[in-house]
This record gives structure tokens, sequence and C-alpha cells, in this order.
């Protein structure tokens, strides 16, 4: 990295909950931080954090952190700022997305003499916020020592899992086992409701018992309180199960469990939860028809 200035200075592309997060560590830790969103009014909250606004972050620093929904919208976004592609330019990606598609992304841009690292996120945007979350980094060994100081900022612990491509893959893993354990829970505390007890109690002694798992700690109360204010959204939890689905399916494995598990998101999504926290799953697995919140989130 440069010295002076331009060395204090990142970009952020994508201000969904996971780049905003991300932009305020970046903040809080002194950098002069460029932000771009395809709809400016998502970039309010940082701009009165002292963040700046730019029109093409990849022409005003040397280094560009991107978030955004799938590696096809990281793709149409980065092609509209091809005229700033440089040889010098860094682009750490945390996107989840398809191995493939990352791996063709990197081989384009890195002829362009364009160092391109992914860095997915494991942990939601609030853990993310507190410095809590695990990144997985595709990437040479030199660079991922180059940006060791970016990824303090980015989580507590930092995971070099091979090359470009090695870190989607492994991104893909660990949404499979965590968004089955979050399942999970919403079953037992469902199952635990319809048997007459509290789903606090049970979260009680699920936590201490050897059934526990983190998402416990993350989800559990949320569940117990149904309390959706969204830390993830559902949508996007679905959108990363049909690529577990999918690229499983490309090496010939069955998931059953997974199957599962995306028509209870898919059905959790028609109904109007798609918005909502990921811990909304809990509404699909709640027995009995009078139960309230059955028919999807209130709109009031």
């Amino acid at each position: 990295m440069e010295s002076g200035m331009r060395a204090r200075s990142i970009g952020v592309i994508g201000l969904g909950l996971m780049g905003t997060a991300l932009a305020e560590r970046f903040l809080e830790a002194g950098y002069a931080v460029r932000v771009w969103n395809r709809t400016r009014d998502k970039a309010e909250r940082l701009l009165a954090q002292g963040a700046n606004w730019s029109g093409c972050p990849l022409q005003d620093v040397d280094c560009v952190v991107v978030s955004l929904y799938t590696t096809d919208v990281v793709k149409d976004v980065l092609e509209g700022f091809a005229h700033a592609w440089r040889p010098g330019l860094t682009l750490i990606d945390t996107t989840t997305g398809e191995p493939g598609k990352v791996e063709a992304l990197a081989t384009r841009l890195t002829g362009q003499g364009i160092e391109y690292l992914e860095a997915p996120i494991s942990g939601s945007s609030v853990q993310t916020r507190r410095g809590e979350a695990t990144v997985m980094v595709g990437s040479s060994c030199e660079a991922f020592e180059r940006w060791r100081k970016v990824w303090e900022l980015m989580g507590a612990k930092v995971i070099r899992t091979g090359p470009v491509g090695s870190a989607s893959r492994m991104k893909l893993i660990t949404n499979l086992v965590l968004g089955l354990n979050r399942a999970v829970l919403a079953e037992g505390l469902a199952y635990a409701e319809a048997l007459g007890v509290t789903p606090a109690a049970a979260l009680e002694v699920l936590s201490a018992s050897m059934a526990y798992s983190r998402a416990m700690d993350v989800k559990g109360r949320k569940m117990v309180d149904r309390d959706y204010a969204v830390q993830a959204r559902l949508s996007q939890h679905l959108k990363d199960v049909r690529l577990i689905l999918m690229s499983a399916a490309e090496v010939g494995l069955s998931l059953p469990f997974s199957e599962v598990h995306r028509g209870l998101l898919e059905r959790a999504e028609s109904e109007g939860w798609g918005e909502a926290d990921n811990s909304a799953i809990l509404e699909m697995l709640r027995l009995g028809a009078g139960r309230q919140g059955a028919s999807g989130p209130s709109k009031s």
C-alpha cells in the first residue's frame, strides 16, 4: 500500500447490511472511506458518519471492498467502472458467490493487472460491526499478507483457504451447516411450544446441553421473542441455499436436508418473510393454524 493519505483510504461498493457494517468499521479505524451504491439514499447514514460519496471508488482509492448480492451483480457493477480499471488496483470481494464465476471474474481482472481477493464473511452484519465475524480469504499468500491490516478490521478470525475460488466454496459449506443449525433450533423451539414448554425455558436447557450450537447465542433470543429485526435477511440465505444445492448437483451429490431447508425458506418468502431476519424461519415451523404470525409479518 502506498504511503500517505491514499494509504489510509479505502472504498466500499455495495451498502447493504454487510457493506455498511464494514464501512463503519473502516471509519472507526480512521480510514477515509469512499462509498458507492446503486441507490445513493443507502449512503446517507455513512455520509453522516464521515464517509464521502464517490462516483467511481476505483478511480479514487487503491483498495476497494465489494459487498454485493451475487457474483453476476459484482461483474455488472465492475464492468460499469471498467474505465477505471488499472494495474495496482486491489479489489476485496466479500460477496457470497458461485465459485466458478468468482474464478472467471478473477481471471478477467488479473488480466488487467488488478489484484482480486475473495473474502466472504461468516457472521451477521451485527457480528461484523462488532468485529466478531470470521473471514475466509481466497488469494495468494503474498496478497493475503499485504492486506493483513484490513483483515484485522473485517473479522476476529481470518483464514486463508487457498487460491481464489476456495473461499467461495468454504463459505457455502459454512452456510449449509449454519443454516441447518438455525433451522433445527427453530424446529426445536416450535416443538417445545407445541408440547406446552415455553420456548424460553427450552432455549435455556438447550444452551446448557449437548444440543448446543452457536446459533442459539445469535438467534435463540430473537426466536423466543419473535424479534425479526433484520441482521441477515431470510431471502439472502435462500439465495445461498440455492447456490449450495446447485454446486452439489454439479458434483453429483444429494443434500436432502438442504432440500427441505430450501422448501421452508421458499414458503417463508412466499408468505412475506423474505425481508425479515433469517430467524423468521421459526414461523414456518410453529404448529397450529391459530398461531399469530403464521401468515406473514405485520405490515403495520
